[in-house]
């Protein structure tokens, strides 16, 4: 059997301190792992909070996103209803316009007549005048079928005989066909 070799003090003491260094070693070692787990739990906490902070923060987007899209979609409706009820507007508008432009022309036609028309009046007030007068053997008609004035049919229009040689159509009169329908019956 060996013996075993007997250490020297000094190199008990070596071993010694070199235990204590590496115990010391070891428990700076552990206090820095401690700190560096209590670190990483720290951030790790902290990026926790803000990753529930970031997610609040993106529902709270959302919903407002969605509340002003529902604004904005209801804003659009009223718009399009604005432009539907003023797109109405102006046709009824433009039917007024186009009703007034119509009567603005008949009362120009009208005006333009006004010289006519008192040339005729004229002449029938005239024709008035003159039926005192009753010669019988210039008179057209028969005794039978002589009427009280020279104006006969409704509404007072002159209806003149087939001899009537003053009777004359002017060239205002046939410019346009219709034209007296549409003057005397629309209401100005």
């Amino acid at each position: 059997m060996r013996r075993m070799s007997v250490l020297s003090p000094v190199q008990i003491k070596e071993a010694n301190a070199h235990l204590a260094a590496v115990h010391r070693r070891v428990s700076e070692l552990e206090r820095r792992l401690e700190a560096a787990e209590r670190t990483v739990r720290e951030q790790a906490e902290r990026l926790m909070g803000k990753d529930r902070e970031l997610q609040a923060a993106v529902r709270e987007l959302a919903l407002r996103k969605d509340r002003e899209m529902v604004d904005v979609q209801e804003k659009l409706q009223d718009c399009e209803g604005t432009v539907q009820r003023l797109q109405t507007m102006m046709k009824e508008k433009d039917g007024v316009i186009a009703q007034l432009r119509h009567r603005s022309q008949l009362l120009d036609k009208i005006t333009r007549s006004r010289p006519l028309l008192d040339n005729l009046l004229s002449y029938m007030a005239e024709a008035e005048r003159s039926q005192s007068v009753h010669i019988p053997h210039l008179d057209p008609f028969p005794d039978h079928l002589h009427t009280p004035s020279l104006l006969s049919g409704t509404n007072g229009f002159m209806n003149p005989g087939p001899n009537d040689r003053n009777f004359s159509v002017s060239e205002d009169d046939t410019e346009e066909p219709g034209q007296d329908d549409a003057i005397f019956g629309t209401t100005v």
